[in-house]
């Protein structure tokens, strides 16, 4: 029998097969850990690449609701009367038009879904907050967001309204809006 005391114990990283010189020896490659590294780095990428694209489009999509991406040339105007020329009556200036201070979309069914409030704003000042679906603005009904557009256009600046309001709990609210002065 032999004694294993004696033996000679292989280094570290060597099994003993490799520390008495039998068979092949081993070495783990890098091959699977750099295919590993570079499927994480081009999925990443990807990701990445995605995530931008989107945030250009949603960029797009806001602006052109707010009407912020438009040209920044002077706007039209009509040419100044010729010299000598009589001087045509102008149009008088639109009158004031209301506002409520609120950005509003489509919702999923009938309403218009609040999606900003302005802070200082006759909408902040009602009681309106960002999630809920405003279904009536005076004896208006309000299906889209257009129809509420529609309807604040006709009310009166200075004159409170009845507003009717689904929250995002589910609970119904009717609220007393002063619509204000966009000048």
């Amino acid at each position: 029998m032999e004694q294993t005391v004696l033996r000679p114990k292989p280094m570290p990283g060597q099994s003993p097969r490799e520390a008495g010189g039998q068979g092949p020896v081993r070495r783990p490659h890098a091959a699977p850990r750099r295919a590993r590294r570079s499927r994480t780095l081009l999925l990443g990428l990807g990701a990445g690449a995605a995530l931008l694209l989107c945030g250009i489009a949603i960029g797009f999509a806001v602006a052109t609701v707010t009407g912020v991406g438009g040209p920044a040339g002077p706007s039209r105007q009509a040419p100044p009367p010729a010299p000598g020329a009589h001087a045509t009556p102008t149009a008088a200036p639109a009158p004031p038009a209301a506002t409520l201070g609120v950005e509003v979309a489509d919702g999923e069914k009938a309403g218009a879904l609040v999606v900003a409030v302005h802070v200082p704003g006759p909408g902040y000042t009602a009681g309106l907050v960002r999630g809920d679906i405003v279904l009536q603005l005076g004896a208006a009904r309000v299906d889209t967001a257009a129809d509420l557009a529609r309807a604040v256009s006709r009310c009166r600046p200075g004159r409170t309204v009845l507003l009717t309001v689904r929250h995002d709990s589910g609970a119904y609210q009717q609220l007393t809006v002063t619509p204000g002065l966009v000048t």
